[in-house]
């Protein structure tokens, strides 16, 4: 498995739409094995492929203290929700910032799993706001699209900011 660079907010390349996967084959097993080493490197609760510059529809997951929830999604599509509520959300792709965004409290997410099996799951509570926010990713949304201009427009000077100090 190998940890992969993440792609860090203003950087383009997020708002790139991921393309569905056509084959699930070793490639694609690969990649999710990636994804959660990246994953727990740094210290995350999910991942988009976009987040490492692979533009296809797989995002991973495990909200466990102790890595032993693993969730992956092929394909995944929220084909309902109900509800709504507020939690506070970061991102690996946007270091150092959380901000309070409203999202649906339930979620039905449809998907294929490696072997290319399609499978339903219902989700509440932080399980359904860690499909929302990486099926978001998906689609070349951010968790700071959720806030107004002005407060996205600070996250960027900050995070600019940051990175400047880091060079």
């Amino acid at each position: 498995m190998t940890v992969r660079a993440i792609l860090h907010f203003p950087d383009p390349r997020l708002r790139n739409k991921a393309l569905p996967v056509t084959e699930i084959n070793d490639e694609i097993r690969t990649l999710i094995d990636d994804m959660f080493e990246t994953m727990y490197h740094d210290r995350g609760v999910g991942l988009a492929a976009n987040q490492i510059n692979v533009f296809k529809r797989v995002i991973v997951m495990d909200h466990s203290e102790d890595r032993s929830e693993q969730l992956y999604f092929i394909n995944p599509e929220i084909i309902a929700k109900e509800g709504l509520v507020t939690m506070e959300e970061g991102c690996l792709s946007v270091p150092t910032y959380y901000a309070p965004v409203q999202r649906a409290a339930k979620v039905t997410v449809r998907a294929l799993d490696k072997q290319g099996k399609p499978f339903e799951l219902a989700a509440d509570g932080y399980l359904a706001i860690c499909i929302q926010h990486e099926t978001d990713h998906l689609d070349g949304k951010l968790f700071i699209d959720y806030l107004s201009p002005l407060k996205r427009a600070m996250v960027q000077k900050k995070l600019e900011k940051l990175r400047r100090r880091t060079l």
